[in-house]
């Protein structure tokens, strides 16, 4: 039996959205900026985290494309489960957006961030320690908006959460990413005491990718290869390789492998 056929059926009020307060155990948001009545806001100092501030250019004459963004002064890893993380590389000069991040390569984007041609705004927002938070918006050649969108940390405002215990939303259960009202990014299911349990992809509500199955010591327990890409019919889901809640394998589909 898989575990998704082992967790009980969650109940409606169980499940909150990532605007519900405290549902993601984080501290209670701060406003971008430091500010106050009295005090005037500190300066490169975002979410309480000072910053530097950097740009890249890219483009000639007319076309040039400026990026202005803020990054961490000391190098550090993604504190969420997230797809996308967004840092600068030292090596590129530009700004990357991968699903890992080495902290010797780059460094996280942190604070406002805007694209800009001329005058002209194509896309601003702000980064939180390297993920995409609070309302990003997009912008034609026109300076007519085309996209605007919510994160909170990474994740789509829309996403869901589940916790073993619902009240105090403390020990979190499940986490799944709901951008336009479809399963799209990261999915997280967590064993009771905080270790990963499964984590996977979605893309368009279909699982796409290999999921994994850990047991509650961390080790791997099962990869499950899903196509990779949605909507593909051809291929069925099958077991990659098993292992024992020691690490040993005690299952690999060679046929599928080569």
């Amino acid at each position: 039996m898989s575990w998704a056929q082992q967790q009980p059926e969650e109940q409606p009020e169980q499940r909150f959205t990532i605007d519900t307060p405290a549902s993601l155990d984080f501290t209670k948001e701060e406003e971008p900026v430091n500010t106050g009545k009295k005090k005037k806001p500190k300066k490169k100092v975002f979410y309480g985290v000072k910053t530097k501030k950097g740009f890249t250019r890219k483009g000639v004459d007319d076309k040039v494309t400026y990026e202005l963004f803020f990054y961490l002064k000391k190098p550090e890893k993604p504190q969420t489960f997230v797809r996308d993380i967004y840092w600068y590389d030292y090596t590129r000069r530009e700004i990357r957006r991968t699903t890992t991040f080495d902290p010797e390569k780059g460094v996280l984007l942190h604070g406002p961030y805007e694209k800009r041609q001329g005058d002209v705004v194509l896309e601003k927002g702000i980064f939180y320690k390297g993920t995409k938070h609070g309302r990003w918006m997009k912008y034609h050649r026109d300076s007519v908006l085309y996209d605007k969108e919510k994160f909170y940390r990474g994740w789509p405002r829309e996403s869901t959460v589940t916790y073993y215990d619902p009240h105090e939303r403390k020990h979190m259960k499940e986490m799944t990413p709901i951008e336009f009202g479809e399963k799209e990014g990261y999915y997280y299911f967590f064993h009771e005491n905080g270790q990963l349990a499964v984590q996977g992809e979605y893309q368009w509500d279909e699982k796409v990718g290999d999921w994994t199955e850990y047991y509650a010591n961390g080790k791997r327990k099962k990869i499950v290869a899903y196509p990779k890409e949605p909507f593909d019919e051809k291929m069925q889901p099958y077991v990659k390789a098993e292992w024992n809640d020691k690490g040993k394998e005690i299952y690999r589909n060679n046929k599928m492998a080569k």
